[in-house]
């Protein structure tokens, strides 16, 4: 009989709720240092999330896994593929949506592929989160699922140290795990073409590109295993205590391999997947220690446990939902360049409410993203009460 774990819950819907604060900041210029990314190497706590993400998908695997393997392989496949599909479509709607974009004052159809105002080339993102998301989950199920558990030990070591090879002797020489020298990038527009790949970092470069998939596999494989001996072990001080142990080792670990092979998400790198699954081991550990043991369910773990009822829902619409906003365009006066300047819904709502809170810009984006969050919650608050559940 498969126990339940309250713990897991809180730390799935704690994990979507900080997605939620560090996407929506009132402005990407205006954000304290552990609410951005890593500029490269190195690690922020907003650099935890995803992977905290993927071992949490990785967790709720172990306590599904026993019905599938006795379902067939037939039936296991059938399920795996159909939800990697649904998974990796939705992340390709999310990226394309609204479909529309203004465009010299009128809006026009987003196509594959279009000419910006700036005369360079543009298209529709075919990678993303929710496509990482289910890419791990295709294959670290498979492996999981026909490999069983030693053996998927061993897969995920070998991807791991296959990973660290390809990146030394496939990226640029003398420099192989920089922006420019990542050989990941060469796959990705090859495969997608340079218009599909991410540009954020101010050249074709994907953070959620096809060769740093391989370490991110590894991450739902030992969220896998975590749950799988959570739920073997049952509740007692032993499994609590060796949770701790593991987690301890996994960061010294992560640290030691820091120095040959960098801490660093963006090419999401084996010590980077060894370190922050020490840190969701460590964190869940905790959790399950103040949830279980000393039974505490207050309004603190109540908060965090609706949004893991509904996380892939919440997550998609609070990505959806401020681009079709956007599409509302609110008179805003005139810009410093002399042209019509103007605000989403969203928007209004930081520039004429939330920036003028603190001197400090960095308060008000904060707090807009603490509202964000808020507005969220009541979302998927409303849900819980009427006992929807939206699953793929």
């Amino acid at each position: 009989m498969k126990q339940r774990y309250y713990s897991l819950d809180v730390f799935r819907g704690a994990t979507v709720a900080l997605m939620i604060m560090v996407n929506n900041p009132g402005s990407w210029e205006h954000i304290y240092a552990p609410l951005d990314h890593a500029k490269w190497n190195g690690c922020t706590p907003t650099d935890l999330v995803f992977p905290f993400f993927l071992f949490a998908v990785g967790n709720a695997m172990a306590f599904v896994m026993p019905s599938l393997e006795a379902a067939g392989s037939g039936a296991f496949l059938k399920k795996v593929i159909k939800r990697t599909l649904l998974i990796y479509l939705i992340g390709l709607f999310l990226n394309w949506s609204p479909f529309v974009l203004w465009h010299n004052d009128a809006l026009v159809l987003k196509t594959w592929e279009w000419t910006g105002d700036d005369g360079k080339g543009h298209g529709i993102r075919v990678l993303g989160v929710l496509q990482r998301i289910a890419l791990c989950y295709l294959f670290a199920s498979l492996l999981v699922f026909y490999l069983k558990r030693k053996g998927a030990i061993i897969a995920g070591i070998a991807l791991l140290l296959l990973y660290w090879l390809l990146c030394y002797t496939l990226g640029t020489p003398g420099d192989p795990y920089s922006l420019q020298g990542f050989f990941g990038t060469h796959i990705d527009i090859a495969l997608f073409g340079e218009p599909h790949v991410y540009h954020g970092e101010g050249l074709a470069f994907d953070p959620e590109g096809l060769a740093s998939t391989m370490a991110a596999i590894v991450q739902v494989i030992a969220g896998f295993l975590a749950g799988q001996y959570i739920q073997r072990k049952g509740k007692n001080f032993e499994m609590l205590s060796n949770l701790f142990v593991a987690g301890a080792l996994l960061c010294a670990l992560g640290y030691w391999w820091d120095m040959s092979f960098p801490i660093n998400k963006k090419i999401w790198t084996s010590s980077y997947m060894i370190y922050t699954t020490g840190l969701a081991t460590l964190t869940l550990a905790t959790m399950i220690f103040f949830i279980e043991f000393k039974n505490y369910k207050g309004t603190v773990s109540r908060f965090f446990d609706v949004f893991g009822k509904n996380p892939l829902f919440i997550f998609v619409l609070s990505g959806f939902l401020p681009r079709v906003l956007g599409l509302i365009r609110i008179n805003n006066g005139f810009g410093a360049d002399g042209k019509q300047a103007y605000l989403s819904p969203f928007g209004w709502f930081y520039e004429h409410v939330c920036k003028n809170i603190a001197d400090d810009l960095r308060i008000g984006s904060l707090f807009y993203a603490l509202c964000m969050i808020a507005f969220y919650w009541l979302i998927v608050y409303i849900l819980d009460r009427k006992k929807i559940y939206i699953k793929v």
